[in-house]
Parts: structure tokens; sequence; C-alpha cells
């Protein structure tokens, strides 16, 4: 057993996120991402049963965002006339703020296939079994 350490984080992720290195990216996907196709040359871990807001939130606590660039935090743009509603956004904003003093202001959205290729180039792609659209979230890493 390790202090400080959220519950939530395995054995397996904790050894990944000490893995990686600064400006490494971290994807937490949705449950309708194709983790396993778009994850080919990344580590991919399976948090089925959790959602992605309690899984950044154990992550933050332990994991610094990057502040050599503008925007370590992305987003998946809604594809343009789709009408979903995006709470969770909000709800990863006031997670990040916690941890982070930029807030808001660390997040930028950017288009589907542009957030996938992106991905592509993921140290670690984090499954779970969120069930809102748009609730992928992509973290560039830090130091300290």
């Amino acid at each position: 057993m390790l202090k400080n350490i959220p519950k939530i984080i395995s054995p397996e992720l904790l050894k990944i996120l000490s893995e990686m290195g600064h400006s490494d990216y971290l994807v937490i996907a949705d449950g309708n991402f194709p983790a396993e196709s778009i994850g080919k040359e990344s580590k991919v871990i399976r948090m089925d049963g959790h959602n992605v807001p309690e899984v950044l939130e154990a992550i933050l606590s332990i994991f610094p965002l990057d502040t050599y660039v503008e925007f370590p935090v992305t987003l998946m743009e809604k594809v343009k006339g789709d009408m979903v509603e995006t709470p969770i956004w909000e709800e990863y904003k006031n997670i990040v703020k916690n941890y982070d003093e930029r807030g808001e202001k660390c997040f930028i959205n950017i288009e589907r296939f542009k957030f996938y290729e992106k991905s592509k180039k993921a140290y670690c792609i984090i499954a779970t079994s969120e069930k809102a659209l748009y609730a992928n979230i992509l973290l560039q890493k830090g130091v300290i």
C-alpha cells in the first residue's frame, strides 16, 4: 500500500503514469472511443465500471499538466450539426481548476478526426465505461 494514491489508480496505471515523460499524451476515453484500434501503438488500460470524471480527478491528483504549452487539455469537438449537449465538459473544467491555476484556459477543442490522430500518439489510452458523448479528454504531461 502507498499513501495518497487514489484507490481507483491500479498498480499498472501508476506504473504507466510514472513512465510517462514531459509532453507525453494520456487519453481518458468514453465508452464509445475506439481505444484498441486507435491505441495500437499505445498502452491501453481498461477501467470498465468507471466514468471519465472520477478517473480524471484521480489522475490529476498525481499527474502534472504541461505548463510549457498553451493547451495541455484537449477535447473532441462536436461534429457540425450534432445537437448533443456536453455538460460533462463543464465538469472537466471544474476538476482541472482544482489542480491547475489556469483552469478552463488549459482547454482546446479539436475536430474529431484530428483528435483521433493526436490520440494515436498517446503513451496511454484509458478506456472507461463513460456513457456521455464527446467525453474523451486528452492530457499532456508536465514536469514537477
